[in-house]
């Protein structure tokens, strides 16, 4: 059966680096692409968000690399783990660079693929399901809902300095997307909520944080744009989340699936027939 799964799919050649993403963390969320890299690399280069059961997917006696990066605390350098990568395909190994979520999306992939050319090495990108997408579905909140939004905007909570991006135009994403969903925006989920609620976003307008999402350690707090700063101090929680802000957040008690395993009832109308103000 496995060999049949893996049938036809390309081969992990030596010499070659694959930036794969893992998914948000369930190993079902894996692509056929992602599981056929691990059987065949020689090593993989991993980063923090990766779950400890994807790595068991790895072939025998291939060597595990950890080259995370986490806001605040000592991490390798982005173009050391580069030209890490560079010098592994150039030994001739078979090389997979394995990121939690999608390597394109907030993942360097970009980066760390132009190095790549930069030095002659040949590469394959293997999309993954992004966080942003997958992560809030585990939690039970669609990006995209028809009649909520027919827009959604990702973006990230902190530049390569650490701080809130300056070129982030605040006002005409709260005027002009319902849903925003933000990746790495905890820490500073105080300034960002002040600079939507300074552009117009309702203080009301629900919120939620998906922490260490679609794992086993999975935690959602609800709250509001003016309550999510003190609500996410008072609860504890600490990184990586998923911060979603929009109407699309009142459709998590109709749609927990997670919770009603557990049995959580779930709401078969989450908007308790009121009419929504859509912000764009």
């Amino acid at each position: 059966m496995t060999e049949t799964l893996f049938a036809g799919l390309p081969n992990l050649e030596p010499g070659t680096v694959w930036l794969v993403g893992a998914g948000p963390g369930d190993p079902g969320l894996l692509t056929l692409h992602a599981a056929n890299a691990l059987r065949q690399a020689d090593v993989i280069v991993h980063d923090a968000l990766v779950d400890g059961d994807c790595l068991k997917l790895a072939k025998a006696g291939a060597t595990l690399e950890f080259a995370g990066k986490r806001g605040g605390k000592p991490s390798p350098k982005q173009r050391d783990i580069s030209l890490r990568l560079v010098e592994l395909a150039r030994a001739g190994l078979r090389v997979l660079r394995l990121k939690g979520g999608d390597p394109f999306v907030f993942g360097r992939g970009g980066e760390e693929a132009l190095t790549l050319v930069e030095h002659g090495v040949p590469f394959r990108i293997v999309p993954g399901i992004t966080a942003g997408i997958g992560g809030l579905a585990y939690a039970g909140i669609p990006v995209t809902h028809r009649e909520v939004n027919h827009a959604v905007t990702f973006l990230t909570g902190h530049d390569s300095s650490g701080v809130v991006p300056d070129r982030i135009n605040w006002e005409g994403i709260a005027k002009g997307s319902p849903v925003i969903v933000m990746y790495m925006a905890m820490k500073h989920i105080g300034q960002i909520s002040a600079n939507l609620i300074g552009a117009g976003r309702s203080p009301e307008e629900p919120v939620a944080f998906v922490c260490n999402a679609a794992t086993p350690e999975q935690v959602v707090l609800e709250t509001t744009l003016s309550r999510a700063e003190a609500d996410v101090a008072a609860s504890g929680l600490e990184p990586p989340a998923i911060v979603v802000v929009g109407e699309v957040v009142r459709l998590r008690p109709s749609l927990d699936w997670l919770g009603a395993l557990n049995g959580r009832a779930l709401a078969a109308d989450p908007f308790s027939s009121r009419i929504l103000r859509n912000p764009a």
